[in-house]
């Protein structure tokens, strides 16, 4: 979400003549993009703006954007005085107001609603893989989650501007679009002659167009994942057979107490149906260890889902207190050192799983989709139907974004590929 917002703040800035620049001390306004879901990136981003305010020039405006933004207020004002602005994540547009009159300070962290999609102009070019949001906030209210605080509310945008967008990214160098939204697959809009329209519905007319080859979405809430959906996993090649939908704990007590309403039976039954539906598909989960109250074996229980799923990729953290959430408060919080073991042996298990993923794809043919050189230029960079990283030596084929790779190699994070016509 943050990349897709910088991404249209860019362009504003460049509608109105200004050039990006890689140094700090040349620029004459700098942009902090922030999350704050995780305590420890809240904390990164006042260090960071203690750099930016030594290094650079006096004239220079900066300010924060974004959830931290949000989250911190006009007391952000008070921990770094020398800030210009601060703008909560439907606010962006808001920046214009700082740049005509930059001697005030500009606070605005109201949630609003879906304005800022209106009244930013779209980038000139498009990246190959271009990131589409199609809805903001969530309902869901997970005891540990500040997103409900942050982003808000529930709001999806509507079904015709979305499809404009995505149209408007393949005419201008897209063949990938990723749907975007913190639950994106509880996007429902209803246009003003009745007709609903749901994830299922976007991912089908996206697929009408020519130039789209691949399309995917982030992230997926369980419960949100019905029918027409896993459906569209069986009759739509365009759609990667890849999905993350983040499970969190293995224990049901813990699960009740993060105001997670499924089961793990339900869980385990809508993996069940998108392998009947996709048999190549893989799934990839978010994971929380270490929430107030997990015992041994609530962690025991979280192990044995990850077993029993077999993720080939996952994202998983120490649980982390944020403010505005019921978690922070909750008694028999874990202590640090536990959260870190936990989250070692956890981390050891997907990784292994990982890595034998990554070894059965040896032998295999994949269209992947062409990232660019690595740091050396001496490799290509591609990306396979499944997220994961190939390194292949060799001249990509001239204006081809995507190649059949033969998997040569494989290690825990990534895999080794040769162009299958060589």
């Amino acid at each position: 979400m943050n990349v897709y917002d910088s991404w249209r703040i860019a362009a504003m800035l460049d509608a109105r003549g200004y050039k990006s620049t890689n140094d700090v001390a040349d620029a004459d306004i700098i942009i902090l993009n922030t999350c704050s879901v995780r305590e420890k990136a809240t904390n990164k981003v006042f260090s960071a703006l203690g750099r930016i305010r030594d290094a650079k020039k006096p004239s220079a405006l900066f300010g924060i954007v974004g959830c931290v933004a949000r989250e911190a207020g006009a007391d952000a004002f008070r921990r770094m005085p020398e800030l210009n602005f601060v703008l909560g994540p439907q606010s962006y547009h808001k920046l214009p107001d700082i740049l005509e009159n930059p001697d005030a300070r500009l606070l605005n962290i109201d949630l609003g609603g879906l304005e800022k999609f209106d009244e930013m102009p779209q980038p000139a070019t498009s990246p190959t893989v271009c990131y589409v949001p199609i809805q903001e906030g969530c309902n869901h209210c997970c005891t540990y989650c500040i997103v409900p605080y942050t982003r808000g509310r529930e709001i999806s945008r509507s079904f015709d501007d979305v499809i404009r967008d995505t149209k408007y990214a393949a005419k201008n160098g897209a063949i990938e679009i990723c749907f975007l939204g913190q639950n994106v697959n509880g996007y429902k809009y209803t246009d003003k002659n009745g007709n609903e329209f749901r994830l299922s519905d976007l991912i089908r007319q996206t697929a009408k167009i020519p130039e789209i080859k691949r399309i995917r979405f982030t992230s997926s809430y369980p419960t949100e994942m019905t029918d027409d959906l896993i459906e569209m996993f069986a009759t739509e090649p365009k759609l990667l057979p890849f999905l993350n939908m983040p499970v969190q704990s293995g224990s049901p007590d813990v699960l009740k107490r993060m105001n997670r309403p499924y089961s793990l039976d339900g869980y385990l039954e809508i993996i069940n149906k998108l392998r009947v539906a996709r048999p190549d598909i893989q799934i990839s989960s978010d994971f929380i260890v270490g929430f107030p109250g997990e015992s041994d074996s609530d962690f025991e229980q979280t192990l044995d889902i990850a077993r029993r799923v077999r993720y080939i990729n996952s994202y998983s953290f120490k649980y982390s207190p944020r403010p505005h959430t019921a978690a922070a408060i909750m008694p028999n919080q874990i202590p640090e050192n536990v959260k870190k073991e936990r989250l070692a042996i956890l981390d050891s298990l997907l990784n292994e799983i990982q890595h034998e993923f990554n070894n059965s794809c040896v032998g295999k043919t994949m269209q992947c989709l062409y990232e660019g050189s690595d740091k050396t230029g001496k490799h290509l960079i591609y990306r396979t139907p499944y997220m994961q990283q190939c390194v292949v030596r060799g001249t990509p084929p001239d204006g081809e974004k995507i190649s059949t790779i033969k998997i040569t190699a494989a290690s825990k994070a990534s895999l080794r590929g040769e162009f299958a016509n060589d």
